[in-house]
This record gives structure tokens, C-alpha cells and sequence, in this order.
């Protein structure tokens, strides 16, 4: 896994560096990469992973990059947020699995958007909270990693800024 990530984000994403891209604003790619890529709602990701980078005027290949990566852990957050959507909206809880959630989705995008709307309402209202938060938190902590590397990189332009 170590090498998988080594060489399919951070090798790609130092490239980037090494194109100019600031590391201020590979940072806040990367950061919100992670956290849209982990959205619990199956599809959504890079539509508004596309919208946000453009309106930022982000990297886009970062930003796609890292939501891709983020696939496998965006399935296995889906429930954790099912359930504090439901915590903070006072809601009962529902009986929800992943094998059910791929069964529905086997007969159909519409038929399980209309039999999971409570779930899928409740997960946007905890994304909705935990997802700014953690925007600033994973940027806080990228910034100084995307500005070591480029200092590595090429220390003069790293001093004139």
C-alpha cells in the first residue's frame, strides 16, 4: 500500500511541484481532495470535485488525483456519517449495510436514491459539518509538507516567496 501510494499520489503530486504549482495551493488541492472524495454520496465526488477546483482555480489533476484515491475509504465512511446525521437530526436509526446498499444500487441509481433518502439526507447534513472542519485541519497539516518539499526542490524560489 505504501508503494502504491508513493507512486500513484505523492510522485505525481511532487511533479506538480516541479511544474511551479504553489505548494499553498497544492495544499488546499490535495486537502480538498480528500474531503470531497469522501463524500457519502456515491457519484457526487468528482462532479463537484471538477466544480470546486475550477472555481477555485486549484489544480484540477490534483484535486481528481487524491478524490480518486479516496474511493475505497468515501464506501467505508458512508455509514459513520449515515449515523451522526441521525445523532444530530435526533432521527431513529435505520438498519443500513454496505451488501444492501450495493444490492439496492444493483437494481437501480433512482430505486436507491428513493429507498435511502433518509440516509442519504442525514449523511449530507453530517458531511455538511464535518467537512469545512476538516478542510482547515488537512490543510493546515499539508502546507507545511507541500512547503518542505518544494523548498527540497528548489530552495531559491521557495525563499523569494
Amino acid at each position: 500500500m505504501k508503494d502504491w501510494l508513493l507512486r500513484r499520489v505523492w510522485e505525481p503530486l511532487v511533479g506538480l511541484l516541479k511544474q511551479g504549482v504553489s505548494p499553498d495551493r497544492l495544499a488546499l488541492s490535495v486537502a480538498l481532495g480528500i474531503v470531497v472524495g469522501n463524500i457519502p454520496i456515491l457519484g457526487l465526488s468528482t462532479i463537484l470535485c471538477t466544480v470546486i477546483a475550477l472555481a477555485l482555480r486549484l489544480n484540477l489533476a490534483a484535486v481528481q488525483l487524491v478524490q480518486a484515491a479516496m474511493a475505497p475509504t468515501q464506501v467505508l465512511l458512508i455509514i459513520p456519517y449515515v449515523r451522526l446525521g441521525e445523532w444530530l437530526l435526533r432521527a431513529p436509526r435505520q438498519p443500513l449495510s454496505i451488501q444492501a446498499g450495493f444490492a439496492l444500487l444493483s437494481q437501480g441509481a433512482g430505486h436507491a436514491v428513493v429507498v435511502l433518502w433518509d440516509a442519504i439526507v442525514h449523511a449530507a447534513c453530517a458531511f455538511a459539518l464535518v467537512g469545512p472542519i476538516a478542510t482547515v485541519a488537512l490543510y493546515r497539516i499539508f502546507r507545511p509538507v507541500f512547503r518542505g518539499a518544494a523548498a527540497r526542490l528548489n530552495p531559491q524560489r521557495i525563499a523569494a516567496e
